[in-house]
């Protein structure tokens, strides 16, 4: 899992960089292992461990669980068979019917997508590459008609353009791209702004919407919040610091209650390339962050990419932007009250006082579990008094101890080590590098946390975290059996008192993930867990309208898991607590993102991202896979259209809810 990707942009999936959080603070694997060790709940036997996954936060007060006495699963379908291929697979009983895929026209007058003929100005029109985050924002309140609302990440130029990779001895090599391809890139990114419709029970676009827009990497957006206007934002293209261009690499987001789309800037160190001076005042920023990354070329014709000629531009990148979907016209704004870091996820929930609490991971192994609680209230009845809520509020940082405790932190200037003295002036430098004011406040070190979703069926978080292929043999423990944790897990948060906006809370494992039938592995699915349904590297999630959860998966391929990614439900209560099964399957080298539902249950949103992407075919033999030899043709299957990620929505064949 550690080699060196044949391409540049799979390491920014991958996420394989080096840690760059030095700091002393515990890491998740100690936490447990202290926890566990301390309560001589775990001595090392998997059938132990297994317990571990079915006790919820009322077990760290010796109460049993009301709900896990009795009572099977929750779910009700026939489970896919895992495996890998070309294709994607979904339950039997339901149709998975492609919406739309790269290049498809988005807004009026975009031109129909011609894979040997692409242009920036065709593609600014498209729907754009690497769809990830999946909204469904309804219109009239209608599960039928709404605005589809969708992420594009990053960009692979190997599997887009022809040409561009040439076999030498045997091997695969990527060229250099043209000023024509960068700038097809920097379209790419950004989101999609698609009205839907249902007719006859078939999903299709409504194609001259008004609603209906793109946003690249060269859209205007502004900058606001604590670090608006602050000279480390300033550029010599925008003296004011107010303003930038674009939202990149934009992962898992979110949906506010008042219908605006969020879009969470993530690995957007990846863009940027050149050197700073050692002694440069963003070097400890920037190191801190891995950057610069230089995992494209955009540098070569754009000034702004290049650190060393302009070494503010990426402190304007690694934030939650805001759009109002409803208004075509409206100016993407990046909150920077919540935060600067590599953010998996945007999910909002309402506290019983009115704030909203929203949760972010930062995608990084040994990074943080953040959350902000707005300073206002939402009102239901005046959207136009909730459009600048997440500008002012309070940004937490999360410290798990290892007594099933939880405190969040509170990332405040003159609070704590948060002074002038350790380099932080105001709030503003808080938000800027908030990773290292987390450091200082002591937050637990996390096994790369990814998204993060409120329930507010029963009042839990869940925490996704993908993996740490970094784990050294210093961090094995009886809840962490292995030298590398290769295969993630998923943590439970309950907030005191079911209140989100809480500052404390309790914590328990709901799973850890991979293969149960290897002891040494130590999963803990339910032994109800078929051979299909268990899996590696949870990714993002869904909770339904009955507050059932949905794990989407980042990493299984043939090598390591023997499946590919997919959607699979899990029971979260009662005696099937544990229990997982596989709804929907992903053709190779894809990874399933999305996933959400409307709100009758009856539709469901799946984004699959890079398709074709990875060094082995759907047998699991080593190949490069690339625009003219791509490892499968999905969705097309077209020798003319290359591989292209797209949007997939499900529907239960003669209608009802999914999975009931």
């Amino acid at each position: 899992m550690n080699e060196k990707p044949t391409f540049p942009t799979q390491g920014l999936e991958s996420a394989e960089f080096d840690p760059t959080n030095h700091s002393a603070n515990r890491t998740m694997g100690e936490v447990i292992a202290a926890r566990f060790s301390r309560r001589g709940f775990l001595q090392g036997s998997l059938a132990v461990s297994a317990i571990a996954a079915t006790v919820g936060p009322a077990a760290l007060l010796s109460a049993p669980r009301a709900e896990a006495q009795e009572g099977g699963s929750v779910f009700s379908f026939p489970e896919v068979t895992a495996g890998v291929d070309a294709d994607h697979h979904v339950a039997e009983g339901y149709d998975a019917q492609v919406l739309i895929r790269w290049g498809d026209p988005v807004v009026s007058g975009a031109p129909e997508f011609d894979p040997n003929n692409q242009t920036a100005d065709a593609q600014a029109g498209q729907f754009g590459y690497n769809n990830d985050y999946v909204g469904y924002i309804p219109l009239d309140g209608s599960d039928e008609h709404g605005l589809l609302v969708v992420n594009h990440e990053y960009t692979n130029p190997h599997l887009m353009f022809p040409g561009l990779v040439q076999v030498v001895d045997g091997a695969a090599v990527q060229g250099d791209l043209s000023e024509e391809q960068v700038n097809i890139e920097i379209a790419a990114h950004g989101g999609s702004i698609i009205e839907i419709e249902k007719v006859d029970g078939v999903w299709r676009r409504v194609a001259d919407s008004q609603y209906n827009r793109r946003i690249t990497g060269t859209t205007e957006t502004l900058i606001t919040g604590p670090a608006a206007g602050h000279d480390r934002l300033k550029t010599s293209v925008d003296e004011t610091g107010t303003k930038a261009l674009g939202t990149l690499n934009n992962c898992a987001g979110g949906v506010t209650p008042w219908g605006t789309y969020l879009m969470a800037e993530e690995n957007f160190h990846g863009y940027f390339s050149g050197e700073l001076p050692a002694d440069h005042a963003e070097a400890e920023n920037y190191a801190r962050l891995g950057a610069p990354g230089g995992w494209y070329q955009w540098h070569n014709f754009h000034d702004r990419f290049d650190v060393s000629k302009e070494p503010n531009e990426m402190n304007r990148f690694g934030y939650i932007v805001e759009v109002d979907p409803m208004d075509p016209n409206s100016v993407p704004k990046k909150r920077t009250a919540m935060g600067r870091f590599k953010h998996e996820g945007a999910e909002s929930i309402v506290a019983p006082n009115g704030q909203v609490v929203l949760y972010s991971g930062d995608d990084e192994r040994f990074d943080y579990v953040y959350k902000f609680v707005t300073a206002g209230t939402y009102n239901a009845d005046d959207r136009a008094a909730n459009m600048d809520l997440l500008d002012e509020g309070t940004l937490y940082v999360a410290r798990f101890d290892e007594d099933g405790s939880m405190e969040w932190m509170p990332l405040v200037h003159g609070e704590g080590p948060l002074t002038a003295e350790n380099g932080f002036e105001s709030q503003a430098d808080i938000v800027i590098e908030t990773r290292r004011a987390a450091d200082l406040l002591g937050a637990t070190k996390m096994d790369r946390p990814e998204d993060i979703q409120p329930n507010a069926t029963n009042g839990k978080v869940y925490v996704m975290l993908t993996n740490n292929s970094r784990r050294t043999e210093e961090n094995v423990n009886a809840a962490n059996p292995r030298a590398a944790n290769a295969f993630g897990h998923i943590i439970e948060i309950a907030e005191a008192d079911g209140d989100f906006a809480a500052t404390s809370g309790t914590w328990e494992i709901l799973l850890k993930c991979g293969d149960p039938s290897i002891a040494e592995v130590g999963a803990t699915f339910s032994t109800d867990t078929t051979e299909n349904g268990w899996f590696g590297m949870p990714d993002n999630a869904a909770v339904d309208s009955d507050g059932r959860l949905w794990v989407s998966t980042d990493g299984n391929n043939p090598t390591d898991t023997g499946r590919t990614d997919g959607l699979w439900a899990v029971d979260t209560e009662g005696a099937a607590r544990g229990t997982s099964r596989l709804f929907y399957r992903v053709p190779v080298g894809a990874e399933m993102c999305g996933p959400v539902f409307t709100d009758d249950g009856e539709s469901l949103f799946l984004a699959i991202q890079h398709p074709g992407d990875g060094g082995e075919d759907w047998e699991g033999h080593a190949r490069p896979s690339f625009y003219e030899d791509p490892s499968t043709r999905w969705p097309d299957f077209r020798d003319d259209m290359p591989v292209r990620p797209a949007v997939v929505v499900v529907t239960k064949q003669g209608g009802g809810k999914i999975a009931v």
